[in-house]
């Protein structure tokens, strides 16, 4: 029996999906699958300039799955580069990461994915809030973490 997948924490889904080279007719074109947890860790690796530990931590994921990940998109971008082919991010065994909030005024509480504003309480529709961890704390303004 094989083991279970474990889906790996994405904070956002790529506007962009697909990258291809000019001057390759359609007809001609192959295309590499970057997973969007692959084109995540790049994200997190490349982008953000985040080490190993941190980005791994923001996946939810160990250290050496992270630079499995990383190593795997990094080699498909590659080959994608130097032989002249498409690059497509979908797919995967990702989860979106989620934020909570309270409402300051009434104690409400919810939940929404990474990368959604909140203006108000959905419930109250007060503007004093602020986003919590899971044990209920207060995050400071500024902190980084990926899931509550």
């Amino acid at each position: 029996m094989s083991r279970p997948v474990k889906y790996r924490c994405v904070e956002a889904l790529p506007e962009i999906t697909l990258f291809r080279p000019i001057g390759i007719p359609d007809r001609n074109l192959q295309e590499v699958i970057l997973s969007i947890e692959e084109a995540e860790a790049i994200r997190l690796k490349d982008l953000e300039g985040l080490d190993q530990e941190q980005g791994a931590h923001r996946m939810h994921v160990s250290r050496a799955t992270f630079q499995r990940i990383l190593d795997s998109a990094r080699r498909k971008m590659a080959e994608a580069l130097i032989q002249g082919k498409a690059i497509r991010m979908e797919g995967g065994n990702f989860e979106m990461a989620i934020r909570r909030f309270r409402c300051t005024e009434k104690g409400h509480e919810w939940e929404v994915p990474f990368g959604v504003a909140e203006d108000y309480c959905p419930t109250c529709y007060s503007t004093d809030f602020h986003r919590i961890d899971g044990g209920g704390n207060a995050v400071k303004k500024g902190a980084s973490r990926a899931r509550s």
